[in-house]
């Protein structure tokens, strides 16, 4: 895999990445350094397995079989040109309330307030994407200012013709609620989309210049 440079961005190392550490509380974030570009997305979406193709690592993130099971902020370190931020997965059943209250906060409160933030990769299986807790994130991006990729992950699943339809499909809804924002289909399975997310990411943490003011 290489390394995914974009016109406006230098090459992100990701086969250099290693895990940092896990928080559980936003008091507990380390100092902000380096750019860093986050992932979040419904459990089951193939968050993991992205960050894995991305890395070219089968096992950087952890792919949990059990929906909700992590509840971390998870840092890994891209040498010295900043971090991947794996955000707890959201949409799961069968959890308390309380979970889901957490998630609220953490995710919350890490998107509005992170200086570090240069953008934030949003996951969506392409089979169901745009699901009333996606739009509910896209919200909370845009309010927030945050630059925002989606990846279409399991391309794979459908066949060209339909998964173009859903990418167009995306991309429209996406442009009204979240201008600027940027989408493309992802396979992790057949290794498919791989050098265009890098250059997309390439691009976000080269035009993270300062943080966006709170509520643009």
């Amino acid at each position: 895999m290489r390394a995914g440079t974009g016109t406006n961005g230098a090459a992100l190392p990701f086969a250099k990445a290693t895990f940092a550490l896990s928080v559980h509380d936003p008091r507990e974030l380390p100092p902000p350094t380096g750019p860093e570009i986050a992932f979040v997305g419904r459990s089951n979406a193939g968050k993991s397995s992205a960050i894995n193709a991305l890395a070219g690592r089968r096992r950087l993130a952890f792919v949990s079989k059990t929906p909700g099971r992590t509840q971390l902020i998870n840092f890994f370190a891209l040498a010295d040109a900043g971090f991947l931020v794996d955000l707890p997965g959201y949409g799961y059943a069968g959890v308390p309330g309380a979970v889901r209250a957490h998630w609220d906060h953490m995710v919350g409160t890490y998107v509005r307030d992170r200086p570090s933030l240069a953008g934030v990769v949003v996951v969506m299986d392409v089979r169901h994407p745009l699901t009333a807790l996606d739009r509910r994130l896209l919200d909370w991006l845009r309010d927030a200012g945050r630059p925002v990729h989606i990846l279409l992950t399991k391309s794979d699943k459908l066949s060209k013709q339909a998964a173009q339809r859903t990418l167009a499909q995306v991309a429209r809804e996406l442009a009204q609620v979240c201008p600027g924002g940027t989408v493309q289909l992802f396979s992790s399975l057949k290794r498919e989309g791989i050098d265009d997310a890098a250059s997309a990411l390439a691009r976000l943490a080269a035009g993270k210049n300062k943080a966006p003011a709170k509520g643009e």
